[in-house]
């Protein structure tokens, strides 16, 4: 899949890779989606070289990855971490998105009306399919990615940067505190969406936006604490 020129890193699969750093990767993303390490939890090189088999380095590589992605924190002479916005950021990152993906939706009905959407219908699909899987962290990468290629027929490339880099941020505040109803945007479904644009709706896609993140804001726990001891042998044991 192309990566589009503003799409967040975290939106995007990596590229093709097939090797060991690539697997480690996908282990680490799922066990933080998928709330098996809680926000705050530190991930010592040493630790997690063992349970994989492999270098510090090569650790040390997935982790910086992970930072770039605003997943994992790297603190000096600390190491690394999970990720943990504060319970204020949380709050305004999804209140930043209420602001803006709502107002977009009467320009992106009026330019849309009559046409059937299908290629962000095939990534409704692939979102269903994934929660459905229980594969969380594929589910909130789709569903991020929806909504920015969703915004982005509004026609307007600032705020099209803006709400890529807002649902980043709000894809990690999911990834670490949402429920299971957060995860993946469970709580409405997007084709629902697709289909008052299309009939060119836009006041009741708006407002179908509106509660769609406000459920989604209301979902998460921002207070879940995290935990003291981690046995990563047991989090990763289906590696």
């Amino acid at each position: 899949m192309t990566r589009p020129a503003s799409a967040p890193l975290f939106l995007t699969p990596a590229a093709d890779e097939k090797g060991r750093d690539e697997q480690i990767y996908q282990h680490v993303l799922e066990a933080i989606v998928e709330h098996r390490l809680a926000p705050g939890t530190r991930l010592p090189e040493d630790a997690l070289a063992e349970v994989f088999e492999v270098s510090r380095t090569g650790i040390r590589k997935v982790l910086q990855r992970l930072a770039l992605e605003r997943l994992v924190t790297l603190r000096p002479k600390r190491g690394a971490e999970v990720a943990q916005p504060s319970a204020q950021e949380a709050q305004d990152v999804l209140g930043a998105r209420q602001l803006i993906e709502p107002a977009l939706m009467a320009s992106i009905a009026a330019r849309v009306a009559g046409q059937r959407l299908e290629s962000l219908r095939a990534l409704c699909e692939q979102e269903h399919e994934a929660q459905h899987a229980g594969r969380h962290s594929e589910a909130i990468q789709l569903s991020a990615r929806f909504h920015v290629q969703l915004c982005a027929l509004a026609g307007n490339q600032v705020l099209t940067e803006q709400v890529a880099q807002l649902t980043t941020r709000s894809s990690l505040v999911v990834a670490v505190y949402g429920s299971r109803r957060s995860v993946g945007c469970d709580c409405g479904q997007h084709v629902d969406l697709l289909t008052l644009l299309e009939a060119g709706q836009g006041e009741q896609a708006r407002e179908w936006m509106a509660e769609h993140l406000r459920r989604i804001r209301a979902s998460l726990n921002v207070d879940a604490p995290a935990s003291e001891v981690v046995d990563f042998h047991s989090i990763f044991k289906r590696r």
